[in-house]
């Protein structure tokens, strides 16, 4: 599913807290971060004249097996890791059921028209406002798609009645792990993912290091389990990445390089 939003319609999920601390205004005098906001608004209006947001996701009937997790419509596999020298030991396919059938998984992306980024280029303050407003941008798509799949397309919260506080506080049932995150590092399962949902259509092409252009992209997976939590994966011993590699179909080198061990 490809979803365009207007600009309108995802500054309501922008969380501002990350805003302010991009530009280092956390904590300071509540008269900084206003006139930064009114200025960001400002430059929101303008942006909204001329440019969009864009999302794709898909649902997919998934079960794990040991560390993996199944996508049962295509049998793809999506690797993932375990925490290691921790107790308890997690890893994201924990929150998947083992049984086929009997369990659900989103995968997505979301990013911002890439022309956003080259706006203002020769004005250093006007590009870097820009581009902090963009990467808000495309997590509040997230944000917004995130919602409307709990309430909606996959359902299982159909009641959810939160405020904007509370979701970006995640009160809400479920995570939403991204990539090159703690609990997902592996950046190159970017490539996994833009063979199942195609990027391109949203705009996004990867670079031979599986980061994502524009720079204000993001991808992930969806989990309802309602004891998911978030986690950090850390060191990732020898013989883990030995496994891991061979679950990705890589070299060790390469498996290396992409988790910056």
């Amino acid at each position: 599913m490809k979803i365009d939003y207007a600009i309108d319609e995802v500054v309501p999920y922008v969380n501002w807290i990350y805003f302010f601390h991009a530009w280092g205004l956390n904590g300071k005098p509540q008269q900084e971060r206003d006139a930064l906001r009114a200025e960001a608004d400002e430059m929101l209006c303008e942006l909204s004249r001329r440019y969009q947001t864009h999302a794709v996701f898909q649902l997919f009937r998934a079960h794990s097996e040991d560390d993996d997790i199944v996508l049962e419509e295509n049998n793809r596999r999506l690797p993932m890791l375990r925490q290691q020298n921790q107790v308890p030991s997690l890893c994201l396919a924990d929150f998947i059921r083992t049984e086929v059938g009997s369990d659900r998984i989103g995968l997505f992306a979301a990013t911002v028209d890439s022309e956003m980024e080259q706006e203002y280029a020769t004005d250093d303050y006007l590009r870097l406002l820009v581009q902090t407003l963009a990467d808000r941008l495309a997590e509040a798509t997230v944000e917004r798609i995130h919602e409307e799949v709990r309430k909606k397309w996959w359902g299982y919260a159909p009641e959810e009645k939160l405020s904007m506080k509370q979701m970006h506080r995640e009160e809400f049932q479920g995570i939403r792990p991204a990539v090159g995150y703690p609990s997902l590092p592996d950046v190159s399962l970017n490539f996994l993912l833009d063979d199942i949902l195609d990027m391109k259509q949203i705009g996004i092409r990867l670079t031979e290091n599986g980061m994502m252009r524009p720079h204000a992209s993001v991808s992930g997976l969806m989990l309802s389990h309602p004891q998911a939590r978030y986690f950090e994966v850390g060191r990732v011993g020898e013989d883990q990445l030995q496994d891991y590699a061979r679950r990705r179909g890589m070299s060790v080198e390469q498996m290396r390089k992409f988790l910056k061990q």
